[in-house]
């Protein structure tokens, strides 16, 4: 796991670039939020999709749902950044274009297009 972090807009983002998954189910999630919150103290996070489980990305195992409300109950916005074109499901579209809507959490094609979408005020 590689962090970084950059600033912009008087906003700190830690920007996680990872080749093994790095969120797997809720607890791992977890971890992440803390171990990311104690080392760096940002409230922001992106995270490549390669190092978020396949199963999140399937909404009808509500993995999804469990692990993104984690991050709100927590007050750390997020972001995940990657190639979603393989995915077809139309809830899913839809579900990443409501988020990407939001001001909490955020599906986007690049990093630096994540860390866009988090600096927003």
């Amino acid at each position: 796991m590689k962090t970084e972090i950059m600033t912009k807009n008087n906003r700190s983002i830690a920007v996680i670039r990872s080749e093994e998954l790095l969120i797997t189910d809720v607890q791992s999630a977890l971890d992440l939020i803390m171990t990311v919150k104690y080392e760096t103290g940002c409230w922001d996070i992106a995270v490549n999709k390669e190092a978020v489980t396949e199963d999140f990305f399937i909404l009808s195992t509500c993995l999804a749902g469990e692990i993104l409300q984690k991050f709100i109950n927590y007050g750390v916005r997020f972001a995940i950044y990657g190639d979603f074109s393989k995915y077809t499901s139309k809830p899913l579209k839809d579900f990443m274009y409501e988020s990407n809507m939001g001001k909490d959490i955020y599906f986007q094609p690049s990093r630096e297009l994540a860390v866009e979408k988090l600096c927003e005020a």
